[in-house]
């Protein structure tokens, strides 16, 4: 892909080397169950004394581990934390990706009367906290759309090529547009819609659901990457196939022949490798979104 030297976008959150951990104070059933730990086994004029000292404290300065929460600037192990320069060159690739995304859904939502509200990337390494909850980065790359914000840990790109097959610098730019294709549901209100019928439906009927919704949002990353080529000419040789064999890759067949030896179709939630390939090729090739409706249509 060709990304040097081109526009990055100022929506990607660096919280590499940052702590997860979430403050807010300590609860009073915190300080409840702490005080009975304390004195269990029973209570002494030492124990009261101390415990008087260590509640008081609590009181008056709040909780000691809110000094290691995101908003007090102080991160846990941050300085810990020292990014290669491959890694360093990836997060570059990743703000490029993100620009060009930007640039071409503005395009489409300007083209249809609407404003497009950017999200944001953010990027970390093993663990995140977003509005949607916690997560690591064996969760993969994700979208949450309460905050409107994608996550991803750039060791993803290690994984897609050693663990996937999938190596390249337009399979991890896939990735990051299938997260932002997710974004684009979001504003629509289709993932919204999706995630009502949770409880309404049986759980095989949700997983196809939820099948239908990724493979939409590959299709999105194929409308992306159309428009991409046609906008900024950002294609080399072989980026597609590159694309294509992500896409393969992760398709739930192909994974749980990996993980548990044999396939159980009604357990999908992303879709097959050939249907993911199929709907990233639909888009690329159409590059029109009135095409990509996954929930009517009648095979996927």
């Amino acid at each position: 892909m060709k990304w040097q030297g081109r526009r990055q976008s100022d929506n990607v959150r660096d919280v590499r080397g940052q702590s997860s951990r979430g403050g807010g104070g300590m609860s009073s059933g915190m300080i409840m169950n702490l005080v009975f730990l304390f004195f269990r086994g029973g209570i002494t004029k030492t124990k009261l004394l101390i415990g008087a000292i260590i509640l008081g404290a609590i009181f008056i300065i709040g909780n000691p581990l809110d000094l290691f929460s995101p908003s007090s600037g102080i991160s846990a192990g941050q300085s810990q934390y020292q990014p290669t320069a491959e890694e360093e060159k990836l997060y570059e690739f990743v703000k490029v990706v993100m620009a060009d995304n930007e640039d071409v859904w503005r395009k489409i939502f300007s083209e249809q009367g609407a404003t497009y509200r950017e999200p944001t990337l953010v990027v970390f390494n093993r663990s995140v906290q977003s509005a949607c909850g916690g997560a690591s980065s064996a969760t993969g790359p994700f979208y949450c759309p309460a905050d409107h914000s994608a996550y991803i840990d750039l060791s993803f790109y290690d994984q897609l090529s050693k663990r996937f097959g999938a190596p390249g610098d337009f399979a991890m730019a896939y990735v990051i547009a299938h997260e932002i294709g997710h974004h684009i549901q979001n504003l629509t209100g289709t993932s919204t819609e999706v995630q009502q019928a949770r409880g309404r439906v049986s759980q095989t009927e949700y997983n196809e659901l939820s099948v239908r919704l990724e493979l939409q949002a590959d299709f999105y990353a194929g409308v992306w990457a159309h428009h991409a080529q046609k906008m900024n000419d950002i294609l080399e040789e072989g980026d597609i196939e590159e694309a294509l064999r992500a896409a393969s890759a992760i398709g739930d067949d192909n994974i749980q022949k990996q993980t548990q030896g044999h396939v159980t179709p009604e357990s999908f939630t992303h879709g097959t490798s050939e249907q993911r390939v199929r709907w990233f090729k639909k888009g690329f090739t159409t590059g029109d979104i009135g095409q990509g409706d996954t929930f009517n249509a009648r095979s996927l």
